[in-house]
């Protein structure tokens, strides 16, 4: 039964996969009039992504991060430096003349290639990610105290980076830059803008079928133990820290590849994205779709992100946001597996009530026509 579910899950998310690469088709023969929708579902698709790492570490290894924001937001800086130097041909940017510098930063200069800055958004994440779950996995800290640390590191990040702004710009960020494959704004432009939508969907399609493949390896039944049992698996001989640091670099390293990805639709990054706000509204997607299981979040994403989209403008621009957080409360208080918790559990646990308790009112029927 389980094999033949974990195969339904996967057929679902390649259907899911199928329809998002039919857009840009969609949107070239005429069907779909706006190009800015299609740019919406890029994003969208860069947010599943740092669901699913989310869902790593929350939903099988039960670590409840508040603070992916900042890795997610350290992978679109990374990319948005690269993206910046191309539009400026290596030199320094206005912003950074304003705030007094005489020469190009080192920490920009290492962004010159695109080769350097793909290396540089997975390494940063990673050894920052790397070094904090050293700190505080082997001193046992988790539960919420652990949410307590990584809120304060996006906090401590945001503040980090308005102080700096000769640098990051501060509040006002990265802005007016193009994708690596050039404008992707307007009918002329379509071709640049599919190639980035394909290519973002591959990443994503990869990003989940690795990490179907993580959960179900021995690697990833120690990540269940541990959300089961953390004190049992520990006293079983597993060194718990090594396996939660080593998920929680990985799940870094996803979200930056996301904010790396966003930025490309997007066009800017500002500190705002590493906000303890936005980690916690990644929390919601992935609690709205089901944690633990890959596809739930990204089905979480894809809806809370398509019903803002539809939901923040029009009669509900002023309620929109009380809309979602009503659906993410009733989610908790009383689906705690989301959406796929409904379709894979309590729909077919209510079907098999009906069933067995057909037998019995046939039998009495029967007594009481006896």
């Amino acid at each position: 039964m389980k094999i033949t579910q974990d195969k339904t899950k996967n057929i679902c998310f390649l259907v899911i996969a199928g329809i998002l690469a039919l857009c840009p088709v969609l949107l070239n023969s005429g069907v779909i009039s706006s190009s800015s929708f299609v740019t919406y579902i890029g994003k969208c698709i860069c947010f599943c992504i740092v669901a699913i790492g989310l869902d790593l570490i929350w939903g099988y290894t039960g670590i409840l991060s508040l603070g992916h924001g900042l890795y997610f937001a350290l992978g679109a800086y990374g990319m948005g430096m690269y993206l910046k130097l191309q539009a400026t041909d290596g030199q320094m940017t206005d912003f950074m003349k304003t705030g007094g510098l005489k020469k190009l930063p080192l920490i920009w200069s290492l962004f010159r290639t695109l080769p350097g800055t793909i290396v540089l958004i997975l390494v940063i994440p990673a050894g920052i990610a790397g070094i904090l779950g050293a700190l505080i996995f082997r001193n046992r800290i988790k539960g919420v105290y652990f949410s307590i640390i990584s809120q304060a590191l996006t906090w401590a990040g945001y503040s980090l980076f308005i102080a700096l702004s000769p640098y990051t710009n501060g509040n006002v960020g990265i802005t007016e830059i193009q994708s690596v494959f050039g404008s992707i704004r307007g009918k002329r432009h379509f071709s640049n803008m599919a190639m980035l939508f394909y290519v973002s969907l591959a990443v994503l399609i990869v990003v989940y079928f690795l990490s179907e493949k993580i959960v179900k390896s021995k690697f990833g039944k120690i990540l269940i133990a541990i959300r089961d049992g953390e004190n049992r698996t520990y006293f079983s001989g597993y060194k718990v820290s090594a396996y939660k640091n080593t998920i929680y670099v990985i799940s870094a390293m996803l979200a930056a590849v996301a904010g790396a990805l966003f930025i490309n639709f997007n066009g800017s990054v500002t500190p705002t994205q590493m906000t303890i706000t936005y980690s916690i509204t990644m929390i919601i997607w992935v609690a709205v779709g089901g944690r633990g299981t890959i596809l739930g979040p990204v089905i979480g994403a894809l809806l809370i992100n398509l019903c803002e989209y539809n939901l923040s403008s029009g009669v509900l621009v002023d309620i929109w946001q009380y809309i979602i957080g009503g659906l993410f409360v009733v989610m908790i208080l009383f689906f705690k597996g989301g959406l796929m918790g409904i379709l894979t559990e309590q729909i077919p646990a209510a079907i098999r009530k009906r069933k067995a308790s057909k037998p019995l009112d046939k039998e009495k029927q029967e007594l009481q026509a006896h």
